[in-house]
């Protein structure tokens, strides 16, 4: 009873220790690059803070960039978010997340112009007691918009070793239950002709 006691308290103790030392991560995902036309298409842009600096001031800029043009300002994060006008006007909408690490965007209605360069940046102004520092960050989307989505060739090769693995574990499961009937059959055999 005691041991038990102990194991149960040993468990808890740990999982407070865990659950004291987890702390939300924040993880820098790449943008996805294709986009399809007429369905909706997420812009990705993460910035992460460590945990002291959430209390930054932050504010992202969206662009598209034409070839051979300059950038066009598309939407604007300063506290809140503002949709600019262009011919994305209505098609845009905020992704971003409460603590401003996830700064992302998506594209409704994604058409065949809407291909092209996309940049993030965000700027942040971190103040400290006895100093203020800002940093500046831009991440580039390059983005290409099909008329159809293309083969995902991973999730082809998953598929073909999925079922693959699936006839090899079922031809060994065979042969093991071959295998066990035959030695039960065998040691059954034995035991009739020791009784005899």
């Amino acid at each position: 009873m005691r041991t038990r006691i102990r194991v149960i308290l040993h468990s808890l103790l740990l999982l407070v220790l865990v659950v004291q030392v987890s702390r939300p991560v924040c993880v820098d995902v790449p943008s996805e690059t294709e986009a399809v036309v007429g369905n909706p298409m997420k812009l990705t842009c993460i910035s992460c803070m460590k945990r002291e600096e959430v209390s930054a001031e932050t504010r992202v800029d969206w662009y598209y960039i034409p070839p051979d043009e300059g950038p066009i300002p598309i939407y604007l994060f300063d506290g809140h978010p503002r949709e600019l006008e262009g011919p994305w006007q209505g098609r845009l909408v905020w992704n971003g997340s409460k603590d401003l690490q996830e700064l992302s965007i998506s594209i409704l209605n994604v058409t065949m112009n809407d291909t092209g360069t996309y940049n993030c940046v965000v700027f942040r102004q971190f103040e400290f007691d006895s100093y203020s520092h800002s940093v500046t960050k831009t991440l580039v989307i390059n983005l290409v918009v099909r008329e159809e989505a293309s083969d995902d060739t991973t999730a082809l090769y998953s598929e073909i070793m999925m079922y693959v693995l699936l006839v090899f574990l079922t031809c060994w499961l065979l042969v093991e239950m071959v295998y066990c009937y035959r030695k039960i059959s065998k040691s059954d055999e034995q035991a009739q002709d020791t009784a005899y």
